[in-house]
């Protein structure tokens, strides 16, 4: 990125990270049309084709999210078709939860979550520049996060 002035990379920053969002929402808007899934159930269908039956608490880690947000997604995938959940123990309480054939092969044609060109471009750089990019982002999230507003309103755009 070229040096300029305060507002150009003010600028700048928002403009790459609108292509970020873009590219996220282009992802989502693909499986959509082509599949009739959303970006997390594929994230939890290629979890389960790479780990057979799991517990739901463990589809939650793999895809890190939330063990309540996984309830969510495994019920809309049943509905599809595309899971089924299964009591494997005397305990009825213990759920695992397997693809369907037609589950497995949407796992399989599906374009691999937009996460993955990330960690491979990730791989391939040196642990300082990682490092920095970590520092960086977290300090955009915490603007983000931030409760109280600056002094330019709401919008506070450039």
């Amino acid at each position: 990125m070229a040096a300029g002035t305060e507002p150009d990379r003010i600028q700048q920053v928002i403009h790459l990270m609108r292509r970020l969002m873009q590219a996220g929402e282009r992802y989502t808007k693909e499986l959509n049309k082509k599949f009739s899934v959303s970006a997390p159930q594929v994230a939890c269908l290629l979890a389960l084709r790479d780990n057979g039956p799991i517990s739901p608490s463990q589809i939650a880690r793999k895809i890190m999210v939330e063990s309540s947000t996984v309830t969510g997604i495994i019920d809309r995938l049943e509905q599809k078709g595309l899971v089924t959940r299964k009591r494997v123990s005397l305990d009825r309480r213990v759920i695992t939860v397997e693809l369907t054939e037609a589950g497995r092969r949407l796992a399989e044609n599906a374009p691999p979550p937009i996460q993955h060109k990330i960690v491979k471009g990730l791989r391939k750089i040196d642990e300082a520049e990682r490092t920095q990019i970590i520092e960086a982002l977290g300090r955009l999230t915490e603007m983000i996060d931030a409760e109280d507003m600056d002094e330019e309103g709401e919008a506070g755009f450039v």
